[in-house]
C-alpha cells in the first residue's frame, strides 16, 4: 500500500490490484473513525477524505497504515446483480462486431457469459464502470464522434470496460443494448450498484423490455 496526501484534506492509497483496493475501502469503512468524510475508491487507489478539524494528515495516515489488508488478494466480495439487457436495442452492436472479427450472437454471447465488478462510480450519478471485458471483446475505441444524447439504461462497452448509462447523457461509448430498468433516481437517492458489487447482463427480448421497462433492482 502506498499513502500520499491528495490536496489537504484526503489521502491517496495505491495498490497492486482491484481487489486490494476494494478490500482496504471496506476496512476504512468497518472501523467507522468519525474524521472521515468519504471513501470513494477507483480501480487500484482508494481516495480517503477527512475532516481537518478534527484530525491531521499525519495522523490518519498512521492510522491508515495500521489496517491489516491482503494486498495479493483477487478476491471481490460484493453484492451480484442480475441485470436485464436488451441487446436487440444496441444500435452498435453490429458496428462492434464487425470490428471486433465476430458476429452479433458471438458478441452477446460473450458479454453476458461474463460476470463483471463495478470498479468505480463517475461521469455522471450512478454510472458504473466495469470490468473486466472477456479478451474477444477487448479494444473496441470510443466513437468517433460521441453521441449528444444516449438514452438511460444503455449498455455500453469501449476499451476493457462496460458500463450503463442511468441518465440521458452524451457519451462516446459503442452501445450493444439496453436495460430497462431504472438505474439511478437522484431525488429519492436511489443508486443499487455501489463500487464493488457484481454485475451479470440476461438478454431479453423487446417484449420482455417492455414488460420491465422501469422496473428496479433491490437495495
Amino acid at each position: 500500500m502506498n499513502l500520499v496526501p491528495l490536496g489537504d484534506q484526503a489521502i491517496l492509497a495505491n495498490f497492486a490490484n482491484e481487489a486490494a483496493a476494494l478490500a482496504f475501502a471496506e476496512a476504512v469503512r468497518v472501523v467507522g473513525w468519525e474524521e472521515i468524510v468519504d471513501i470513494v475508491p477507483a480501480y487500484v487507489s482508494v481516495a480517503v477524505f477527512f475532516d481537518l478539524s478534527r484530525i491531521r494528515q499525519a495522523e490518519l495516515r498512521e492510522r491508515l497504515q495500521t489496517l491489516n489488508i491482503d494486498e495479493s488478494s483477487t478476491v471481490v466480495a460484493g453484492r451480484l446483480h442480475d441485470i436485464p439487457c436488451c441487446y436487440d436495442l444496441g444500435p452498435d452492436l453490429a458496428h462492434a462486431a464487425e470490428q471486433l472479427r465476430l458476429d452479433c450472437a458471438e458478441v452477446i454471447d460473450l458479454h453476458a457469459g461474463s460476470e463483471y465488478t463495478v470498479y468505480a462510480i463517475g461521469f455522471c450519478p450512478g454510472f458504473p464502470y466495469m470490468g473486466y471485458l472477456p479478451q474477444a471483446l477487448c479494444g473496441l475505441p470510443r466513437l468517433a464522434t460521441p453521441r449528444v444524447r444516449v438514452p438511460r439504461g444503455s449498455v455500453g462497452m469501449t476499451g476493457r470496460q462496460t458500463g450503463i448509462y442511468p441518465l440521458d447523457k452524451p457519451g462516446g461509448w459503442n452501445l450493444v443494448g439496453q436495460t430497462p430498468l431504472e438505474m439511478v433516481h437522484v431525488e429519492s437517492g436511489y443508486f443499487p450498484l455501489r463500487v464493488g458489487d457484481r454485475v451479470r447482463f440476461q438478454p431479453i427480448s423487446r417484449t420482455e423490455f417492455d414488460r420491465q421497462r422501469g422496473s428496479r433492482l433491490p437495495v
